[in-house]
């Protein structure tokens, strides 16, 4: 009797490693079912497949990642409809659940970063001003995870710039300045204020792009808000001086950032290898 129980279980574990080994089979024929619909632009398909390989083998990391980039590649930005709002939620969701696992994935922290700065783009001031301040903390966190992540430099100097731009722009405008006054602004109450608000804003923005340029030293557009983020300082400044110095700087880094187009343009196109 004893044997016979022996011989059922050893029987019982052999069909569940079968089956779950058939599942692993059938959760990757699903997944790359759904990467030919992806590569398709069938979107809401390869979603359908992504789905099914996850449930089939909720350890099928890629399947997980390639399901919360189509839910994010259909999300539009500023567009209210349900289906919308759900792509975006459910791309959050998904990207979350691989981060659970693996809280370093730089694809889904990079996604996270990404989705939250093009929230910024809509809705009221507030929700932009909270929208840049989670894409902030995504790309300090991709910083964590790998100090030499040029790009999550890079978007926290824009996001910096973001969040100094409007306001100060705005006082500019208050004053009448012309758009080649290089400051700074001429209301001393008013300055102060934005020196108050904005100044470290700024500042660390052109930190993170120099860090940034000194990780990709070719990036142009790192060099053209280097630019922006200047000339925003130079509105700031106590003395017309101390202006001129940062709208010099600023045109230095405009300048440096064309040079840098013409340069790439001029590079003979990489040759595209077919995948072995």
């Amino acid at each position: 009797m004893q044997k016979c129980k022996s011989v059922t279980l050893v029987l019982c574990a052999g069909l569940m490693v079968l089956c779950t080994g058939c599942a692993k089979l059938q959760s990757r024929d699903e997944m790359n079912r759904g990467v030919n619909a992806y590569r398709n632009n069938h979107y809401a398909d390869a979603v359908q497949h992504f789905k099914e390989a996850v449930r089939l083998d909720p350890n099928n990391q890629n399947a997980q990642l390639y399901l919360a980039t189509s839910y994010m590649i259909q999300w539009i930005p500023g567009a209210d409809a349900p289906d919308n709002v759900k792509n975006y939620k459910m791309a959050q969701q998904e990207f979350q659940t691989v981060l659970k696992r693996e809280p370093a994935n730089s694809l889904a922290l990079a996604s996270m970063a990404s989705m939250a700065y093009n929230a910024a783009s809509s809705g009221t001031p507030e929700q932009k001003t909270a929208a840049l301040e989670e894409a902030k903390k995504w790309n300090e966190r991709r910083i964590e995870v790998d100090p030499k992540e040029a790009e999550a430099y890079y978007y926290l100097g824009v996001i910096d710039w973001s969040q100094a731009f409007t306001p100060i722009q705005s006082a500019r405008v208050e004053e009448r300045m012309k758009a080649d006054d290089p400051g700074p602004l001429k209301d001393p109450k008013v300055r102060a204020e934005m020196k108050d608000k904005y100044e470290k804003i700024i500042d660390d923005g052109i930190a993170d792009l120099k860090k940034c340029l000194s990780i990709d030293k070719e990036n142009e557009d790192a060099m053209s808000y280097m630019n922006l983020l200047l000339r925003k300082k130079a509105d700031l400044e106590d003395t017309p001086d101390a202006a001129k110095a940062d709208i010099a700087q600023a045109e230095d880094w405009s300048n440096k950032s064309v040079d840098m187009k013409r340069i790439k343009a001029t590079r003979p196109a990489a040759k595209k290898t077919e995948a072995g």
